[in-house]
């Protein structure tokens, strides 16, 4: 189900958001397009990130420098969130944390 395929215009359709939207969010690189036979199609995996999106820029009026700047935020927080998980794995050696 991962790997399924959606097709753009169907879901700006039922979700009420604009195509450009769609096209804003590859040209910034926040997702990924895939084209075959002419049809444009999200990744069923890449669901989550459009939604939060479209809810960023539709509900919340943040622009879509902003969505970029809390895209990056996001990913740094949750790079520092491994690390330091994989330190306190590593400071259990010298005792309970």
């Amino acid at each position: 189900m991962q790997n399924e395929l959606i097709i753009v215009s169907e879901y700006c359709n039922k979700c009420h958001i604009e195509p450009t939207f769609i096209d804003r969010l590859q040209e910034g690189g926040l997702i990924d397009i895939q084209t075959e036979n002419g049809e444009r199609f999200l990744l069923f995996s890449q669901l989550p990130d459009v939604e939060r999106y479209s809810r960023m820029y539709y509900d919340l009026s943040i622009n879509m420098e902003g969505i970029d700047a809390i895209h990056h935020l996001l990913e740094r927080m949750e790079e520092m969130q491994k690390e330091i998980h994989s330190l306190r794995s590593r400071l259990k050696v010298f005792g309970d944390f």
